[in-house]
C-alpha cells in the first residue's frame, strides 16, 4: 500500500462497472470519467462512501477486523463488516487505506480559542482562551470566542482530530466555559455540537497576572465560597417561581436578578455541565476529590500527573482522567501513568491540552503514541483517543466507534498509526471527505 491512498477501490466485483470499463475507453470517455471524479472528489455532506482496509480498528470490538469496509451515507455509517459481506451502495465514492479507525477525538483542547499568531496585541488578536480581568468567571461562554476557521484547526484535522472539547484554558481559577466540535465548518453554528459541556478549573498554577488565590487553599475557599452563593442563589429564584405560580411569596425575592455567573455555577450543581478541574500534584488532585464530595457535581481531572500518588481515591471516587500530553512541561510526570490508571481501573483520556508555545497545539497522536511504547496496547492507545475520549464526554452515541448509526467519522492511515513512517492520508467526517493530503 503505497501513502498515496485516497483512490477509487480497485475494480473487482464491488466495483462500479464503469471503473472496469474505463481501462478500454478512448480518451474522450477518459476525459469524461474524469469530470466525473472530479465532481465526486467535491461530493458534499451526506454523499455514500465506502471506505476499504486491509485492518479496520472498529473500537467496537476487541480485535481490528481484516480486510473490511465501513459504509457512510448520509453522515452515519450503514455497514461495517469483511469486504466479501458488505454490499456497496452504487455510486458511492470508494476509498481505501492500509489501516482505518473512527476519527480521533481529543478530550482537552483550547483549538479555536488560541490561535497559531499566537499574539493579543495590535491587528492580530487570537488568544481568547484566558481572561485575565477576574479569576472566577464561569458566564465566559467558548461559543463566543470560538473561531472555526482557525488554522489550527485544520492543522489538527489533518492528523485525524475530527471532534475536539475546546473552550477556555488553564490559568484562572474559573477561567470559563467549554464546548464540543466537529473539525470542520465555517460557522459555530456549522461546526458545534454541544454548546456548554464544562466549566474550566485550575488549582495549580495561576496566570501571574492574578494577585489572587496566591495560594491553593485560598483557591478552593474561593471556589467553596462561589458554590455556596450560587446555591443561594439557585434556591432563591425556585422559591421566587414558586410565589409568582401561586400569586404570593417574598416581594424582595420575586424581584431577584439575574446572575450570569451564579447561575452558571447553579447549572454545575444541579448536574447540567461538569467541573473540568486542573490539578496535577497529589495535593491538588486530593483537594479537588473533596470539593466534589461536599457538592457532587460532575468533575473530571484536567492532567493529574502524580495520579498515581492518589490511585485508591481516584478509583473510589469514579472520577475519571483527561491525562496530560506526555510531553507537557509538568514536574514529577510518570511516562507510564496511562497504563498505571489503566491497571488502576481509572477511566482516562489522552489530551493535547494547551500548548503555550508556538505552534499552539500539539498533535493528538503523536502524543498518544509515547504511551502506546510505555505500557498500552494499540487498541488500548487509539481507545484513549477514540472510545474512550467520546464515552467520558459523553457523546459515545455518536463518536468513538465503527458501528452502524454513528457519524461517519474516519481516518485513513498508509501504515501502523503508532509507527513513526506512517502517515494520515485521509479524513472523513460525517460522510465527506475533509482532507486527502498525507501528512
Amino acid at each position: 500500500m503505497t501513502p498515496a491512498m485516497m483512490t477509487p477501490v480497485r475494480s473487482d466485483d464491488r466495483a462500479p462497472s464503469v471503473i472496469r470499463h474505463s481501462r478500454l475507453a478512448a480518451a474522450t470517455i477518459a476525459g469524461l470519467l474524469s469530470a466525473i471524479g472530479a465532481a465526486l472528489l467535491a461530493a458534499p455532506l451526506g454523499a455514500q462512501v465506502a471506505v476499504r482496509g486491509e485492518l479496520v480498528y472498529t473500537l467496537a470490538a476487541d480485535q481490528p477486523l481484516r480486510d473490511a469496509v465501513v459504509v457512510v451515507e448520509d453522515g452515519r455509517i450503514t455497514a461495517v463488516g469483511p469486504a466479501a459481506e458488505i454490499v456497496i451502495p452504487a455510486g458511492a465514492r470508494q476509498l481505501e487505506a492500509a489501516v482505518v479507525t473512527p476519527g480521533l477525538v481529543d478530550v482537552r483542547s483550547t483549538l479555536g480559542l488560541s490561535g497559531a499568531y499566537n499574539s493579543n496585541v495590535g491587528p492580530v488578536r487570537d488568544q481568547d482562551q484566558l481572561e485575565t480581568s477576574s479569576p472566577i468567571q464561569p458566564e465566559l461562554r467558548a461559543i463566543d470566542a470560538y473561531n472555526a476557521r482557525e488554522e489550527l484547526i485544520e492543522y489538527a484535522r489533518g492528523f485525524g482530530v475530527t471532534t475536539i472539547h475546546t473552550g477556555h484554558g488553564p490559568g484562572a481559577l474559573v477561567s470559563g466555559q467549554t464546548l464540543i466540535a466537529k473539525t470542520r465548518g465555517d460557522s459555530v453554528e456549522e461546526a458545534v455540537i454541544e454548546p456548554v459541556r464544562m466549566l474550566s478549573v485550575t488549582l495549580g498554577d495561576l496566570d501571574s497576572d492574578f494577585k489572587s488565590p496566591g495560594t491553593r487553599a485560598k483557591g478552593i475557599a474561593m471556589l467553596r465560597g462561589a458554590l455556596l452563593e450560587a446555591r443561594e442563589y439557585r434556591d432563591k429564584r425556585a422559591e421566587a417561581a414558586r410565589g409568582d405560580e401561586a400569586g404570593s411569596g417574598d416581594e424582595e425575592k420575586k424581584s431577584l436578578p439575574r446572575d450570569l455567573r451564579k447561575e452558571t455555577l447553579a447549572r454545575v450543581l444541579d448536574g447540567e455541565i461538569g467541573l473540568m478541574v486542573g490539578a496535577n500534584t497529589a495535593v491538588e488532585i486530593a483537594s479537588a476529590l473533596r470539593l466534589r464530595k461536599e457538592f457532587g457535581f460532575e468533575m473530571a481531572i484536567d492532567g493529574g500527573a502524580e495520579a498515581y500518588l492518589v490511585l485508591d481515591a481516584l478509583r473510589e471516587s469514579g472520577v475519571p482522567v483527561f491525562l496530560h500530553p506526555p510531553r507537557a512541561r509538568i514536574r514529577n510526570k510518570n511516562i507510564e501513568i496511562a497504563s498505571i490508571l489503566r491497571d488502576a481501573g481509572i477511566p482516562f483520556a489522552v489530551q493535547t491540552g494547551h500548548e503555550a508555545y508556538v505552534p499552539k497545539t500539539r498533535v493528538l497522536l503523536f502524543e498518544v503514541a509515547h504511551y502506546a511504547a510505555w505500557g498500552l496496547s494499540a487498541q488500548e492507545a487509539l481507545a484513549a483517543v477514540t472510545r474512550d475520549a467520546a464515552r467520558l464526554l459523553g457523546i459515545d452515541e455518536r463518536v468513538g466507534t465503527l458501528e452502524v448509526g454513528k457519524d461517519g467519522d474516519l481516518v485513513l492511515f498508509s501504515g501502523d498509526p503508532f509507527e513513526y513512517t506512517s502517515q494520515v492520508c485521509g479524513v472523513v467526517i460525517e460522510g465527506e471527505v475533509v482532507s486527502e493530503t498525507c501528512r
